[in-house]
């Protein structure tokens, strides 16, 4: 059986799926600093510079929606919240590691 035009642009990319989860201007930057372990708001925003409040809050956000990393918060005043990498996003260690020797190679 043939596949035609219409079918094979409903197939979803993999790589574009990828790159949806952490295609964003600041995931690589959150994730290279989870990569080192469990880090909250306040450590993530002194270490990531130019980061805005709404860009990182934005990012955790989407990264957290992707099972990259999971939220949680502690019931203290003012509330503790720490963001940590679940086993999908330590998997895109790897990844990035790769592309930061291409990026080393290349440009």
């Amino acid at each position: 059986m043939e596949t035609t035009d219409q079918e094979l642009k409903n197939v979803e990319c993999s790589i574009e799926k990828a790159l949806d989860v952490i295609g964003g201007k600041w995931s690589f930057l959150v994730l290279k600093e989870l990569f080192e372990g469990t880090r909250r708001f306040g450590e993530l925003k002194k270490s990531i510079s130019h980061i805005s409040p709404k860009a990182l809050t934005d990012t955790l956000r989407h990264l957290e929606e992707s099972e990259i990393l999971t939220r949680t918060v502690y019931p203290t005043v003012p509330p503790k919240v720490e963001y940590t990498l679940t086993q999908k996003g330590q998997e895109l260690h790897k990844i990035t590691k790769e592309m930061k020797l291409w990026g080393a190679k290349w440009t």
